[in-house]
């Protein structure tokens, strides 16, 4: 048990040193001799260097293990550039021999712009991780088994430090399938599984099949027979491989009501980064063991805790809507990418609105038939839901209503001239004279959606943008082969391949600004901006 405890806390260690790490193979330098200036690049064993812009200066060759030149001081100029192994290509950097600290600005600058979107990426799934695990707790499948089970540990004699075992094994075997997903699948894979049309069908009956559960038309359960036999052999075992087995039952027993939460949070999950599914189930596994420690370790506060009764029920339906609510989220990720036109914008926005107004309706309904606690904690969720749906209303006629930008189709931006095709906007942008942006999106991408809102739509940066011939490429837009193209032109010219990412360029192509990544601060954007 220690080995594979061991062997799990190594492979996650891992994965996140090498997430942590940034690939820099090319170290540049530079000394004046005379009148001229010898550059000199060092190029890291298996890999190769590819100089994509130096002045008029063009190079058919890759460069191996070093590159040096020798230039009049006049001659100098930035030197874009990028580096490739057999397995990744760097994005693209700019070395400036006359800048102060031209050795690390231009590179790091992007880095650190994608990193931070890495990070903030990571963080909200780990937040939406434990805001599904706090749900999971007082579902049906999970509440009830919190008192049997700490009074199963108290009456075994392990008392506290059992329970804490046990709580850390919930983690183990949560963290444990998010790694498993992604040694599986691997996060390209993820990504282009969260934008399949078939994938997200599937998540969205399962959702729909679920919620019809938790409104009661039918019970979802794994076979009885699954968590006895766990159950028996966890009481006829000892150590830490009964408390693991005790942790199995709980997946087991539970998955009726965790499933849908946890197989959301996989597929938001999926393809932000290589670590993504691990943290989500991190955070969910860390709420979900919170309650088992807890009430172990002050055994006196389960007298005070609500019995189980008709409030789950109550709260079975809740999360019923709210099911049928995200739901909708995988329905529309395979329209937009398809270009079915089956949920626009105005429906999705009009679901939702009769889904948290039928929460609030639902708890209304016979609010007089419950105790005085009951009713003002039915209170606090039914005037959020009633105000929510109100605030939805809006959106009906094109209002931005932000707070679901991530979940619902992206609105139309008005004030920006918009193309969809690289080689149209590009010709457009010379014959005009005009900069432009490149906005690398998908359909799928829950960030996209945010800066959309929360920048683009911004009225500042409205008014820059129009300085620009704005180019809108969607990596996973299905039809014809167009997501595929889009997404080779970001990977091969600009070598990324995450989205939200934005290239600023003249009107002949060349790179004018360090690309830009997921930010919600429109002051920002507009300092990126160069003209």
């Amino acid at each position: 048990m220690k080995r594979i405890l061991n062997i799990l806390v190594f492979t996650f260690c891992s994965l996140l040193f090498a997430q942590a790490q940034m690939v820099q193979p090319v170290k540049w330098s530079g000394e004046a001799i005379g009148d001229s200036v010898r550059l000199k690049a060092v190029i890291e064993t298996g890999w190769h260097m590819n100089i994509l812009e130096f002045g008029e200066r063009e190079f058919d060759e890759e460069f191996a293990d070093s590159f040096v030149i020798t230039l009049a001081a006049n001659e100098i100029t930035p030197i874009r550039y990028n580096a490739c192994d057999d397995k990744m290509c760097t994005a693209p950097e700019i070395w400036d021999y006359a800048s102060l600290s031209a050795e690390s600005a231009s590179p790091l600058s992007e880095a650190s712009s994608l990193s931070s979107g890495n990070e903030r990426s990571l963080w909200l799934i780990f937040i939406l991780g434990l805001l599904g695990g706090l749900l999971a707790i007082f579902t049906p499948c999970v509440w009830p088994i919190i008192p049997m089970t700490v009074s199963f540990f108290l009456k075994k004699g392990g008392g506290l430090k059992d329970a804490v075992l046990y709580g850390l094994s919930i983690v183990i075997l949560y963290v444990g399938l998010g790694l498993l997903v992604t040694i599986l699948f691997g996060a390209s894979a993820l990504n282009d599984l969260s934008t399949n049309a078939v994938v997200n069908i599937l998540f969205f009956l399962l959702l729909v099949i679920f919620a019809l559960s938790f409104f009661g038309l039918f019970e979802i359960t794994l076979p009885d027979s699954w968590s006895t036999a766990l159950d028996n052999k966890a009481r006829s075992t000892g150590g830490l491989l009964s408390i693991l087995l005790m942790a199995f039952t709980l997946v087991i027993v539970s998955f009726s009501c965790t499933g849908p939460i946890i197989g959301t949070l996989l597929v938001e999950a999926a393809g932000r980064s290589l670590l993504a599914p691990a943290i989500g189930m991190l955070g969910f596994s860390i709420a979900l063991a919170l309650p088992f420690s807890l009430f172990a370790m002050f055994p006196q506060w389960m007298k005070q805790a609500p019995k189980s009764g008709d409030w789950m029920t109550s709260f079975k339906v809740v999360l019923a809507f709210l099911e049928l609510a995200l739901s909708l989220k995988f329905l529309s990720v395979a329209d937009l990418a398809y270009g079915w036109g089956i949920l626009p914008r105005w429906l999705f926005i009009a679901i939702w609105i009769a889904c948290f107004a039928g929460i609030g309706i639902y708890l209304l309904w016979n609010i007089r038939n419950v105790n005085t606690t009951r009713q003002i904690i039915r209170a606090i969720v039914i005037i959020p839901s009633f105000v929510f749906a109100g605030y939805l209303v809006p959106g009906l006629w094109g209002a931005p209503v932000k707070a679901i930008s991530a979940f619902a189709p992206p609105m139309e931006i008005e004030g920006r001239e918009v193309f969809n095709d690289y080689e149209e906007g590009m010709a457009y942008a010379r014959q005009t004279g005009k900069p432009v942006i490149i906005d690398f999106t998908g359909y799928g991408c829950v960030n996209c959606r945010k800066m959309e809102a929360y920048v683009l739509d911004n009225d500042s940066v409205k008014v820059r943008l129009q300085n620009y011939v704005f180019i809108e490429l969607f990596v996973d837009d299905k039809r014809d082969g167009i997501g595929d193209k889009n997404s080779a032109i970001q990977r091969d010219l600009f070598g990324s391949n995450a989205q939200p990412y934005y290239v600023q360029l003249d009107p002949y192509g060349k790179q004018v600004a360090e690309p830009m990544a997921f930010t919600t601060d429109p002051i920002e954007f507009i300092n990126w901006l160069k003209y």
